[in-house]
């Protein structure tokens, strides 16, 4: 069956019954999660079956609002990868409303969580990520194409689950692989709005961070960033913009990369080393033996790095582990036979739907009159904003779209947030100073200005009077 078909079907498939108070599922509802501070918002958690013949089904977090709820829009979140997962990545490190602390045994509150602004969805997708799951093995065989179907039946049996939100604003958002994920389920709910006489998507917006979107533009923007930020030297960098040619880039690279390349490519990674993190590399690096230490006593973890807390990514899988929070979550409600991880190991990914270019389909999103939002840390060298504001251009020209806002400072706190440029009134593209790969994470202010912005329908502001955030 045509995988888009299977989708579109979904809404004819029957009546699923679910115990519900108010339009929300009380089995779903996260009572309150260890050692978490109170708040004023509910969160639910809990799995929505994608594939009940072949037991796959997603696991999800879904917090409200911190203020009105019900005025505020949707905002699904995905993570990259492929294979990462949204609850460790987006809701517990970047942009939920809490943080785990230092000990690994509580929370604490992200103050620039975006429910600030809009009611927030996290999925560990595809099955295989997290606490997500399929009783079929060869399903951890998948690829872009399975990943976006799974989403768009879940997106329909979740509204089963909360009726209310069928009707609000829906903002598709995610970060690196996501730029593979996101633009493929935008792309798929489009598909699905256009069969539908009855129940259509209110896709409002779609928002990517430092986004994979075509391999021969964002990967030489890699060593080019190196080379720009004194990383490798002139030697290097030559040899590589003079060696390598990556024309029609694929996955893996050693099929059309000549020898000459290669040598030039691990040359620039061993002087790089291993002490810098590739996704920030002004961020200090963490010591995995000082922080298990500093967790087996239960004390609070070092911060390296001033303002940043750089062993986030280790207290939060100590916490996730913890059978106490798995059951406050709803989660792992098969008894997985290993512990949860941040990223998957048991996928078996599709390598070339890496070589997909995404460029086509953010054209289709923008020709419906959705607006698209590129926005890219400029501390990243991973997915460096050399490589995204190209390809952005470059797809605004083949769109025929005029500059509507030139290239320019934005501003937050009377301070420079970013650059940011805009082109037909539907395609931004904006930088976040001083952000990483996951831009929350390392300016969560800056961030949560950028997405209010982007859900409001405004343009990131080119003066340094006060914003509402502020």
């Amino acid at each position: 069956m045509d995988e888009r078909r299977f989708c579109w079907l979904l809404l004819f498939g029957g009546i699923w019954l679910v115990n519900s108070v108010n339009g929300f599922p009380t089995e779903d509802l996260v009572q309150r999660l260890p050692g978490q501070p109170k708040v004023p918002f509910r969160q639910f958690s809990g799995y929505i079956d994608v594939d009940t013949k072949a037991g796959r089904s997603l696991f999800y977090y879904f917090v409200e609002a911190e203020d009105a709820p019900h005025l505020k829009p949707l905002t699904l979140w995905l993570n990259g990868g492929p294979g990462c997962s949204s609850l460790g990545g987006g809701a517990f490190t970047e942009l939920g409303p809490f943080y785990p602390t230092g000990d690994g045994r509580g929370l604490r509150r992200n103050k620039m969580s975006w429910n600030r602004a809009s009611n927030l969805l996290f999925v560990e997708s595809p099955a295989g990520v997290g606490w997500s799951y399929s009783n079929t093995t060869s399903d951890y065989n998948t690829g872009d194409a399975r990943t976006a179907q799974d989403m768009c039946t879940f997106m329909l049996n979740w509204y089963k689950k909360f009726p209310e939100y069928k009707s609000r604003d829906l903002f598709l958002t995610g970060e690196s692989y996501a730029g593979h994920y996101i633009p493929q389920l935008a792309v798929l709910l489009l598909d699905y709005n256009e069969h539908s006489k009855g129940f259509k998507f209110n896709v409002k917006g779609v928002a990517i961070g430092n986004p994979a979107l075509k391999l021969d533009r964002d990967v030489p923007s890699t060593y080019e960033y190196y080379w720009s930020h004194g990383m490798i030297s002139d030697e290097i960098g030559l040899a590589i913009m003079n060696d390598c040619d990556f024309e029609d880039y694929m996955v893996p690279s050693s099929h059309n990369v000549s020898d000459s390349c290669n040598s030039a490519i691990t040359e620039a990674n061993n002087v790089v080393g291993d002490y810098i993190d590739n996704y920030d590399v002004i961020l200090d690096v963490c010591y995995p033996s000082i922080v298990e230490q500093e967790l087996r006593l239960r004390r609070m973890a070092t911060k390296i790095s001033v303002g940043i807390d750089v062993c986030m990514t280790y207290e939060r899988h100590w916490y996730f582990n913890l059978p106490e929070v798995q059951k406050s979550l709803h989660a792992n409600r098969t008894n997985l036979p290993y512990s949860w991880s941040m990223c998957s190991g048991l996928l078996n990914y599709n390598q070339n739907d890496g070589d997909i270019n995404i460029l086509p389909l953010l054209k289709r999103i923008v020709q419906n009159g959705i607006p698209v939002w590129v926005f890219s840390g400029d501390q990243d060298s991973v997915v460096p904003l050399l490589g995204s504001r190209t390809l952005i251009r470059e797809l605004a020209h083949d769109l025929h779209f005029k500059i509507t806002v030139p290239y320019a400072a934005w501003f937050h706190k009377h301070q420079v947030g970013g650059w940011a440029t805009e082109y037909g009134n539907k395609l931004t593209f904006a930088t976040v100073r001083g952000a990483a790969h996951m831009v929350p994470y390392s300016q969560p202010s800056r961030a949560l200005h950028l997405f209010s912005s982007f859900v409001r329908g405004q343009r990131l502001p080119n003066n340094t009077r006060p914003s509402i955030e502020d």
